[in-house]
């Protein structure tokens, strides 16, 4: 029953889909464009760019070996990295009333300062490669995940912070129990939105010196002319955007299954 609930589900969205795509390839074949290819030639770049590889490897060619390991490894480890960075930090701010007056002025200027703009000071400091992309991504990532996480452990119910002080919880296991349980919503919200950051500097963060990945076959594309290719690519993160967001809601779900009961028992 729940497999024909969520195709009856998916179904109901998808026509749009559909339509959207069916408008495009028409419009797109009426105009004979050069710069924006019809749907149809792109699914075939697409194909033959990264899914025209053998059975035995998934169908997954030698390009998409490389090009989604190099970018999605960097993608991970710069998010996690920064959602890391951004919980610690985010939880010690939000519970210190000092650490917050003292941090704020300078995490709102670094919070205020465009990512891509510091790919010239990030090339000089880490040089062209791996540690270079995966700064830039967990520099812009890491602001949603700790602004977050502050403003979720501060909002923690006192009364809860009392009576866990009573019966003589110490300090670090409060903040484990009932401070980041407590906040966790804000802190999944912010890990969404990170994620969604993390793909877009991917992608920048790839467009210099890098010999592979997405943000390279999108600029290697884009020199050589191969306009269906560089659609290509913009297509296929698009998908992997959609992908992954719906699989961190699936996860945040179970995860959070426990405040999704408690809202309902409360309404």
């Amino acid at each position: 029953m729940r497999v024909l609930k969520a195709l009856r589900g998916f179904a109901a969205h998808a026509w749009l889909v559909v339509l959207v795509f069916l408008l495009w390839e028409v419009v797109t074949r009426a105009v004979n464009e050069t710069y924006f290819p019809p749907p149809t030639r792109i699914a075939q770049a697409l194909h033959e760019l990264w899914f025209s590889g053998p059975a035995s490897s998934l169908f997954l060619t030698e390009n998409a070996m490389d090009d989604f390991s190099t970018s999605l490894t960097h993608l991970f480890i710069g998010w996690g990295a920064a959602g890391a960075a951004g919980v610690v930090l985010g939880a010690a701010i939000g519970r210190s009333r000092v650490l917050s007056d003292m941090a704020s002025p300078v995490l709102e200027f670094l919070r205020a300062v465009p990512p891509p703009t510091l790919l010239p000071f990030f090339i000089i400091v880490f040089s062209l490669g791996s540690t270079m992309q995966i700064v830039t991504i967990a520099f812009g990532v890491v602001w949603p995940v700790l602004l977050n996480t502050s403003d979720g452990v501060r909002t923690v119910d006192t009364l809860q912070l009392e009576t866990a002080k009573v019966f003589g919880v110490g300090r670090f296991r409060r903040m484990v129990t009932i401070i980041l349980p407590a906040a966790a919503p804000k802190i999944f919200a912010g890990l969404r939105v990170a994620l969604s950051f993390a793909l877009i500097l991917m992608v920048i963060s790839e467009l210099f010196g890098s010999t592979a990945g997405i943000g390279s076959e999108l600029i290697g594309a884009q020199r050589s002319f191969e306009l269906p290719r560089m659609w290509a690519g913009i297509v296929m993160l698009g998908i992997l955007g959609f992908v992954f967001n719906a699989v961190f809601m699936l996860l945040e779900r179970r995860v959070l299954a426990w405040h999704i009961g408690a809202r309902r028992l409360a309404t």
